[in-house]
């Protein structure tokens, strides 16, 4: 299988280098043949990095220790679903995922655009095939994902703890497909470049990737999000860890471009902005797997230092000086056509919204490796917290929300002021009615970042309820239609517009949930003892028992020891039962001692949750576990040789030990009002996009199915 799988790796190499140079001589010497050798070959390599992928699967599967990779990350004791998605848990097995991911998304824009594009798409092609190779070469010459062992070992050392959890095997994926998805826009945009074909065209062939890439980067967001809040213990969603921050910088930037893309569409504005940002998410996107691969900052995310670092910053820095580079060669042909007309219109609010969310990004950007610049300037390597990544993104965020009510609302070129008061109206009296409950109802008068975020909120979901509710009024008065119905048929006859505003009213949820869970959270640490009870924040805490399961973890993840509790929570009435746990996993380290390997290994918190719209209940442990000590440094002394039969007896003696013991165990309880409004924002986010992605009716057939009524009462509707 070792063979294989690196045979098939080389062929891919040399087929991309082969689709790149077919490529670049085909567009200089206007040779269509070769062009489309060069769009063939990208499909070979699509075939042949599959080909790799189901090599790799199988070995996971077969637990086949012959391959290094296998014997690392993996083992015949560790759960199925966990087998099949650990390829991504590692180095080589990642770059292979981006190489797979990219070849299709190559293939698949590159089969769409067979017949159109003609100057570009040779570019774009090139432009491809060398990303491709690229990563190809890391496999081939740094990374070999079937990279062989002499000596196969009977047992493998297993996946991470951390990752046997089902959002995180799913997380990595969703990043990849969105960090790869920006490849195509890139490309596209070096194509339009080269050839001096600056218009709409290559943005309106690539808007569906760009969504595409767009959402799938913001699920991963979310799933990690979810993985960091239900897995790690430490009671947070978010902790601008550098990973996480280098995903969201080319989802923002990527927002932006999906905005100032549809200026230059409908107004030829922006050239040189949206070529600039194009490139940007992308470069930025190769910077977060960086990132991962470098191990140059600290992270839960990363895998550690490795011989990748520098092949990828040489890479990286020739894709940015060569982006800025083409973009100043083509400075004249990048020349709008047209002047902003008026500040009160569409494209200027999209302008200033294009300049909070990269002032986000650069914000984060700096905060990410400031301790390479401190160090860099100093000598010194110095880091910031989240305190002072909130105190600069939170005033951008404010400003951001505003816009995002304020933008649809406006009609391209120019509003005047008395329409603007008129459509604004009714969000502005829902906001202010907001803001009053708040300040009558809630402690959020305190806090006047508060009260603007939640003004703020109110005010996008009023404003994109107001569209929709005039919208299909407008179409139940001309053909009789149910509101709901006339709605529904609404939406899918402008999918792209609707689908904005939903994905609108998502991230005002999901900014509503983060305001809520961050100002007002209500977190405890408590050490208790069985039958212990304490008074915490309103609600009544009793740590009834706890129990030890060896060799059983109810949670599938393949723990030795569970360290199971049982809380009882009663708070306003409602009585509620908690069971988080400590989980522990034996160590690899062959020096450790035959019982204390099961004590001093990996260890996982197993969170219990009660989830609500109101708020989240929270819980962890941390169990006390020095009273073993001795217990077991004296079984390793007297039983270290013993048969494994025994070593499960004495295991589980020492468990009931503890069990019968009783010690005390130290207790997080947190509250998080209207955490569940990430999610559910995150949920609607994600539908506005697929919404927003669907091809919408044809114009032959959107017409044979609308009455003419409708289509004179749709066409007085501003666009």
């Amino acid at each position: 299988m070792a063979p294989l799988g690196s045979a098939a790796l080389i062929c891919a190499l040399i087929t991309a280098v082969y689709a790149t140079a077919a490529a670049i001589v085909g567009a200089r010497t206007g040779r269509p043949a070769l062009v489309v050798s060069a769009r063939r070959a990208i499909l070979c390599v699509a075939g042949l990095t599959t080909l790799c992928v189901v090599l790799l699967e199988v070995a996971y599967a077969r637990s086949d220790f012959s391959l290094a990779l296998v014997a690392r990350n993996s083992s015949t004791d560790t759960p199925t679903f966990y087998k099949l998605t650990a390829m991504w848990s590692s180095q080589p097995g990642s770059l292979l995922l981006w190489a797979f991911l990219l070849s299709l998304y190559s293939s698949l824009a590159l089969h769409a655009t067979r017949r159109k594009l003609r100057e570009i798409v040779p570019w774009a092609t090139a432009t491809l095939g060398v990303i491709t190779a690229f990563f190809l070469s890391l496999m081939v010459f740094f990374a070999s994902p079937f990279e062989a062992v002499a000596h196969p070992a009977a047992e493998g050392a297993g996946l991470s703890p951390l990752l046997r959890n089902p959002a995180m095997m799913i997380h990595p994926p969703m990043l990849y497909t969105g960090y790869v998805g920006f490849a195509i826009p890139f490309a596209f945009a070096v194509g339009a470049l080269i050839s001096r074909r600056t218009g709409a065209e290559w943005i309106h062939a690539t808007r569906r990737y760009t969504l595409l890439a767009w959402m799938f980067l913001g699920c991963g967001i979310m799933l990690g999000a979810l993985w960091s809040y239900s897995e790690l213990g430490w009671g947070g969603y978010w902790a601008w860890d550098p990973v996480e921050n280098a995903s969201l910088m080319p989802w923002l930037v990527g927002t932006a471009f999906l905005h100032s893309g549809m200026v230059q569409e409908r107004r030829g504005m922006l050239r040189v902005w949206n070529a600039s940002l194009v490139m940007g998410a992308f470069i930025l996107s190769l910077v977060g797997t960086f990132l991962v691969r470098s191990g140059i900052l600290q992270s839960i995310h990363a895998f550690g230092a490795s011989t990748l670092g520098i092949p990828f910053v040489l890479f990286i820095a020739a894709m940015t000086l060569g982006s800025v580079a083409l973009v100043v060669a083509r400075r004249d042909s990048l020349r709008s056509t047209h002047r902003l007309d008026s500040l009160l219109s569409r494209e200027a609010v999209f302008l200033l919204n294009n300049l909070v969310l990269v002032g986000l990004c650069f914000v984060i950007f700096w905060g990410t490796f400031f301790p390479l610049i401190s160090e860099l300037a100093t000598g010194t390597k110095a880091s910031v917290g989240p305190p002072w990544f909130n105190r600069y993104t939170v005033p951008l965020a404010l400003v951001l929300v505003l816009l995002t009510a304020v933008g649809p609302m406006l009609a391209w070129r120019r509003t005047t002021a008395a329409r603007l008061g008129r459509v604004l109206r009714w969000p502005l009296i829902a906001a202010a009615g907001a803001v009053a409950i708040l300040v009558a109802a809630t402690p959020a008068a305190s806090s006047a970042t508060s009260l603007i975020m939640f003004a703020g909120v109110a005010l996008v979901l009023a404003a994109v309820t107001r569209e929709l509710v005039h919208g299909a009024r407008a179409r139940r008065s001309a053909t009789g239609e149910a509101l709901p119905l006339a709605a529904v048929r609404l939406v899918g006859r402008n999918r792209r517009r609707y689908g904005g505003y939903l994905v609108h009213a998502g991230m005002a949820l999901l900014f509503l949930g983060i305001a809520a869970s961050s100002a007002f959270v209500n977190q405890h640490d408590v050490r208790l003892k069985p039958g212990q009870t304490k008074r915490i924040g309103g609600s009544t805490v009793t740590y009834r028992k706890s129990v030890v399961r060896v060799f059983d973890d109810p949670s599938g993840t393949g723990a030795a020891l569970s360290f199971a509790t049982v809380l009882d929570v009663r708070r306003g009435g409602k009585h509620m039962v908690f069971r988080p746990a400590h989980n522990l996993y034996p160590s690899a380290d062959p020096a450790a001692g035959k019982f204390s390997r099961f004590f001093d290994g990996e260890n996982t918190s197993e969170v219990a949750l009660r989830w609500g719209l109101r708020r989240d209940v929270w819980t962890a442990v941390q169990p006390d576990l020095t009273i073993l000590q001795r217990p077991v440094a004296m079984a390793d002394a007297k039983f270290g040789k013993s048969d494994a039969q025994t070593q499960a007896t004495i295991i589980r003696a020492l468990a009931q030990m503890y069990e019968a013991r009783g010690p005390a165990a130290t207790f997080r309880v947190i509250v998080f009002p209207f955490v569940a409004w990430i999610w559910l924002g995150g949920a609607l986010l994600l539908l506005g996009a697929l919404i927003a992605l669907r091809r919408p009716p044809t114009a032959k057939r959107e017409r044979a199915r609308t009455p003419a009524p409708v289509r004179r009462e749709l066409a007085r509707q501003p666009a």
